[in-house]
């Protein structure tokens, strides 16, 4: 998983209907206008190569989540899709954002009150993210591609239980998808400043010297009344899977989850143990 570490991290927040009033974090958003008030809320670094903070730190695993060494904070895996990018640049901004790869990806967050950022709550150290080993090539990131037929659930392994973390739904209930969210994705990056839990963006890929490939996590979906109610704790396991709805349906997924029977054409599975640090 260390393949990844000259790649810009990247995520989106807000960007399936409900998720953030579920995961309690509206209020960090309420001075923060946006053009389309159903659209994503802004973008948020979660690693950035090179730097010395916190967010210079290497987070991503495809097995583990340690969870932050202070006990009392709580902890919900996100389930969403991640994009493996190339960034093209024209003049010190980004011009293009092409889409090549989608996995499964888990944008594990602490939720914290009162947090000035949203980086602040989702890169607390290494194996604190997950993105599965597993990609699917991308034939093309427009309506009518391979990616209208996929669709997204996940599953919390918890002692003897295993029980659905987030709804199951299709990769098109993104409120943003395909050019629309590239082209959102662009302006975004180009013109987000340090506002409220928002950064600036720009200038910290300007710092990093411009990288060519990013890895960008474009939201969690909305959680089970489970999934809501529910924090990770030592000895769960942590299960994300995207998978081609014209091959599988959702119930033999729930299945094979259970048995662990995921490496098979597609599917993309996480499968992250959680760890105290």
């Amino acid at each position: 998983m260390a393949l990844y570490k000259n790649y810009l991290g990247l995520g989106i927040a807000g960007n399936f209907a409900l998720h953030l009033e579920q995961a309690g974090e509206m209020e960090d958003f309420k001075d923060v206008i946006t053009e389309d008030p159903n659209g994503p809320k802004g973008m948020f670094p979660f690693y950035i190569p090179g730097f010395e903070n916190q967010l210079g730190i290497y987070p991503l695993s495809d097995n583990t989540v340690i969870l932050p060494k202070d006990e009392s904070l709580n902890v919900q895996a996100e389930p969403e899709v991640g994009l493996v990018c190339d960034i093209t640049y024209v003049d010190g901004k980004v011009s293009a954002i092409t889409p090549k790869q989608f996995g499964a990806y888990n944008d594990c967050s602490i939720r914290k009150e009162g947090a000035k950022k949203i980086s602040e709550k989702k890169n607390w150290g290494p194996e604190s993210k997950g993105l599965s080993s597993t990609l699917i090539d991308i034939d093309k990131f427009e309506d009518g591609s391979m990616l209208d037929h996929w669709r997204i659930c996940s599953f919390l392994r918890s002692g003897d239980m295993m029980m659905r973390y987030g709804e199951d739904v299709e990769l098109s209930g993104y409120s943003f998808f395909y050019e629309k969210l590239t082209e959102w994705m662009i302006k975004q990056i180009n013109t987000q400043v340090d506002h409220g839990p928002l950064e600036p963006l720009l200038d910290y890929i300007a710092k990093a010297g411009y990288p060519e490939k990013a890895i960008i996590s474009i939201g969690a979906t909305r959680y089970t009344p489970y999934g809501e109610n529910t924090f990770l704790k030592e000895g769960d396991e942590v299960i994300v899977i995207v998978y081609d709805n014209d091959l599988y349906c959702k119930n033999p997924i729930m299945m094979m989850a259970q048995t662990g029977e995921l490496d098979i054409p597609g599917v993309s599975a996480l499968v992250q143990k959680v760890k105290r640090a």
